[in-house]
């Protein structure tokens, strides 16, 4: 959504269309930076690149706010000509067993094998600090500790920098912001509104509506994001 679509949001529903406002684009503009900077704070949606691998990598021009986790891009089974790990026992004695020329001698054999080899790459993923990274944001480098050899390509989960409102592409969040907007704008509008008052006019301007509706709805709106944002994410 670009900016003239926020622009031509706020003031329809502020005007209907039928009056004209009394911000231009420029406040307007304004106020959605406002509102963007407020919300971007709170955006958790992620991207995700694969980059050569080093032990520092250079994020500049990826526009990266924080790393939020970093993944190998070959496995550790035999899917990769290059690994190190060995085979995946259940699939050998798959093999063996559906092949004809194996059968099912040894079957229990087979399956706690598997169990304690799984159990092993578990245990060894738990306790070591294979891909352990550190991410500097002053200088957009990204530190990764790597337990045991090295992959060719490394891939990088992370929470972008939007540094214009048209970059923010869910729709959750572009309502958000376009909500903040509105209820800023009210309270503006309010406070303009509310500067002078006739005593003697036929008719009384909105001041004081307007500005206690932007209230609720900022206080609304933060509160929402506030709660949100302290919300428990398992990850295991």
């Amino acid at each position: 959504m670009d900016r003239q679509a926020y622009r031509d949001e706020i003031k329809f529903v502020l005007t209907g269309g039928v009056i004209d406002l009394e911000l231009d684009d420029s406040a307007l503009d304004k106020v959605i930076n406002s509102a963007f900077r407020e919300v971007q704070r709170y955006i958790t949606s992620t991207k995700i690149i694969t980059v050569p691998f080093k032990k520092c990598i250079d994020l500049t021009g990826c526009g990266v706010e924080a790393v939020t986790a970093v993944f190998r891009t070959e496995g550790y089974t035999s899917d990769t000509s290059e690994g190190t790990y060995p085979v995946d026992p259940m699939l050998a004695s798959q093999w063996q067993l559906l092949s004809g020329v194996g059968n099912l001698y040894n079957f229990q054999d087979y399956v706690l094998n598997y169990a304690s080899w799984n159990t092993i790459l578990q245990i060894r993923n738990t306790t070591s600090t294979d891909l352990a990274f550190r991410w500097d944001r002053s200088s957009n480098k990204l530190y990764i500790n790597i337990a045991t050899s090295a992959p060719a390509y490394i891939t990088i989960e992370f929470i972008p920098r939007y540094n214009d409102v048209s970059e923010v592409v869910s729709d959750y969040w572009i309502d958000v912001i376009m909500k903040l907007s509105v209820a800023l704008t009210k309270v503006i509008l309010g406070r303009i509104r509310g500067r002078y008052t006739q005593t003697n006019a036929l008719w009384l301007q909105d001041a004081q509506t307007m500005l206690e509706e932007g209230n609720a709805e900022l206080r609304e709106l933060r509160e929402h994001l506030l709660n949100n944002a302290m919300l428990p994410y398992p990850i295991d």
